[in-house]
């Protein structure tokens, strides 16, 4: 696939908040195109995982907009970070649960089936394709996992991770980006007791440092320039690495020659660190998720920016976050009705922008995006990654 350019038009506006070292704008400059070293940029974002309530407000939203599939339609739910999403010239989502039929039934956890819609949604705010190995992918065996990769070609969201054939798995995906080949690798550290359908031992990839390590030669035996891995892997809720995740980590980056590393599954954001030349994020957190349980952890979450540029034969990559931010409205009374003056709708937000351009945000709420911000903000450099440049890509408004 080759993607036009979604960089934005040189031209600095006044009102764009600007980051240090940054020639225009929160989205960069053209500085390193005008010289002729070859550049893209990469959005990656935490856990896609539809749970009931979400698919309720897709229904909810659906009515008022009149768009949508069967009756259901996600985009105002995820349009806040469609500014971001859209200017990235790769976007990398992971869909974590399997994808129903469009009339349904759905079902949350533990086994999760949910509407095939979100991936309509997914791809308009500007994903190109998705990391598919999670610890769900073999909630619904075979079935489940053809039914995802059906929808997702359908929708033009290309994906890696669970396969339908043996032949699908060898295959690396590739994807021409303004004229460099990016290949993704998804992997997932277990199947929740799930057993691998007998005979299919390819249906979707499993943790291993050698497999990663042969997949990573394959890529790049079919041309691959770059390679970012997406994994699913750690302990959930817990805002520091794991040692076993540091410990792979720190394989990956000495042993292997791949250049970014996703994580994701532990629904609370983890930190980022720079190993040697290759960046790690340990977890982005929930791009959008409900749990049974909400903890103020899981509705924090962040869009990692990574800006590749090619340098005396290698890749520089300069990172940047984007906290976000799930509003999450209380449970409705005994009427069903949300209390008056309480947030009415689940929504996803740049927590920055939001701060900078809500003309509704009050006080309280305005102080809750704050101390999303800089919590985010706080876990993602605990390890030491502000010495290596990792900054926000808008700072937190005055």
């Amino acid at each position: 696939m080759t993607r036009p350019s979604r960089r934005l038009i040189p031209v600095c506006a006044a009102s764009l908040v600007l980051l240090a070292g940054t020639a225009c704008g929160p989205f960069g400059g053209d500085s390193d195109e005008a010289s002729g070293d070859p550049t893209f940029t990469v959005a990656a974002a935490g856990d896609i995982l539809i749970h009931p309530q979400l698919t309720e407000q897709a229904r909810k939203d659906a009515k008022r907009t009149g768009k949508g599939e069967h009756g259901l339609d996600f985009g105002p739910m995820m349009a806040g970070i469609k500014p971001v999403i859209s200017k990235a010239d790769l976007g990398i989502c992971h869909l974590e649960p399997v994808l129903g039929t469009p009339q349904g039934p759905f079902q949350g956890f533990p086994d999760f089936v949910v509407p095939p819609q979100i991936t309509t949604t997914i791809k308009d705010i500007g994903y190109d394709q998705c990391s598919t190995a999670s610890n769900h992918t073999l909630d619904h065996g075979v079935e489940g996992v053809n039914r995802t990769l059906d929808r997702l070609d359908r929708t033009g969201l290309e994906h890696t991770g669970s396969y339908r054939s043996a032949a699908d798995s060898k295959k690396p995906l590739i994807t021409n980006v303004k004229g460099v080949k990016v290949a993704q690798l998804s992997y997932a550290l277990n199947w929740n007791g799930h057993e691998v359908p007998k005979g299919k031992p390819w249906i979707a990839n499993l943790t291993d440092f050698d497999a990663i390590a042969a997949a990573e030669k394959q890529a790049r035996a079919a041309g691959a320039e770059v390679v970012i891995l997406s994994i699913h892997w750690g302990k959930e809720y817990q805002p520091n690495a794991g040692a076993p995740q540091v410990e792979l980590a720190r394989r990956i980056a000495k042993e292997t020659g791949i250049n970014l590393v996703i994580g994701h599954h532990a629904h609370v954001v983890q930190p980022m660190e720079k190993i040697g030349d290759t960046w790690i994020a340990y977890g982005l957190g929930n791009q959008i998720a409900r749990h049974e349980r909400p903890s103020g952890l899981t509705e924090e979450g962040v869009i990692g920016w990574f800006e590749f540029t090619k340098r005396d034969g290698g890749w520089d990559v300069d990172a940047k976050y984007v906290p976000t931010f799930v509003e999450i409205p209380p449970d409705p009374d005994e009427a069903g009705k949300v209390p008056k003056g309480a947030v009415q709708d689940y929504r996803l937000l740049d927590v920055a922008a939001t701060l900078r351009d809500g003309k509704d945000v009050g006080g309280e709420r305005r102080s809750r995006y704050k101390v999303a911000f800089e919590r985010t903000e706080g876990t993602l450099l605990n390890r030491g990654a502000g010495q290596d440049g990792l900054a926000p890509l808008q700072k937190l408004p005055d």
